[in-house]
């Protein structure tokens, strides 16, 4: 009798206490606002400075899209052109040149995003594997250093190193004194090894800071199970930087089609035009060099449309075959 009086009085008392998340999550929205504001606006100070650099450097130019679909004239600006509709992506994709420059660009964009998305993993799991934090760090300055090198001086190494007739590779790679760079078939690899070697050690970065949170008990029990240095590197190393080696696949698919400008068009030649010219350099000679603008940003928008079906492919198989995604 007094457990069940006990019972109906906790009962009567807890009925009495307010549910605070209710009362909160049922607010009206300034207050809530408000409210959140008020606890974190330190994070959104510090957030700030990116919110208006994104929003002046990639919002407001949007605007410019229309472009995409009108007869650009200059004196009547942006909005004063004549509505052709899709008049320039049937331009596009009947030009001659369409399937060229999407076999350029997507040999090149997924051999660097394969090779240059591979080695990074590999990289910092051989780094892990180093046990002098001596060495370990010496390693790691001398792999990213690299990729502080601009591209105009990459591209000029390039030139010197694959010369036929002085540069120690191209001497030894090309007996018939024939420019290595001029070679339409050469041309991705040599992209994608210079992309790889320049930025591997900087990309690999991200993956040793996730396997520095490793927990070292793991490491010890797996020893203690007479795993050997491989048997770590999978069992412990790998499902490790699993969820880190999908977002980043994710991103990176975003930008597949994105081939660098400035290496490409810096690389390019008369030799090896039919293998270098991309999207990105067609558009610049669209653009610029011939003033056909709305062509131009048609094409770019065709451009970051793929990309970003890429992306939201990418995010929904990832999510679904290991509950990894980024929305």
């Amino acid at each position: 009798m007094d457990m069940a009086v006990s019972q109906i009085t906790a009962s009567a008392s807890s009925a009495d206490v307010p549910d605070n998340d209710y009362i909160a999550r049922h607010k009206s929205l300034p207050v809530r606002i408000g409210t959140h504001l008020r606890r974190y606006w330190q994070l959104w100070l510090m957030a700030l400075p990116a919110m208006i650099f994104v929003f002046v450097f990639a919002y407001i130019p949007m605007y410019g899209i229309q472009l995409a679909f009108r007869e650009f004239v200059p004196r009547k600006g942006l909005t004063g052109g004549t509505f052709v509709g899709l008049k320039y992506f049937t331009k596009f994709f009947q030009s001659p040149q369409f399937v060229n420059l999407m076999r350029n660009t997507i040999s090149i964009s997924l051999w660097t995003l394969v090779m240059g998305f591979i080695c990074p993993i590999i990289l910092a799991l051989l780094i892990n594997q180093i046990g002098s934090k001596r060495i370990k760090g010496f390693v790691q300055t001398i792999t990213y250093m690299p990729h502080f090198i601009s591209t105009v001086v990459i591209v000029s190494m390039i030139s010197i190193f694959l010369n036929p007739t002085s540069g120690f590779i191209g001497r030894f790679l090309n007996e018939d004194g024939k420019s290595i760079l001029g070679d339409p078939n050469l041309f991705t690899p040599i992209y994608w090894i210079t992309e790889v070697w320049q930025h591997c050690g900087w990309n690999s970065i991200i993956y040793l800071a996730a396997l520095a949170g490793v927990d070292t008990a793991l490491y010890e029990a797996a020893k203690m199970d007479g795993a050997s240095r491989l048997q770590l590197i999978r069992y412990v190393d790998i499902p490790a930087i699993l969820p880190t080696c999908g977002v980043l696949l994710i991103l990176n698919m975003g930008s597949v089609l994105n081939v660098g400008f400035e290496k490409v068009y810096l690389m390019q030649n008369s030799l090896n035009l039919s293998s270098s010219e991309v999207i990105s350099t067609f558009v610049y000679k669209m653009g610029f060099v011939s003033n056909q603008y709305s062509y131009s940003t048609a094409i770019g928008l065709f451009n970051t449309l793929i990309n970003f079906v890429f992306l939201v492919m990418a995010n929904a198989i990832s999510k679904r075959v290991s509950d990894t995604s980024i929305f």
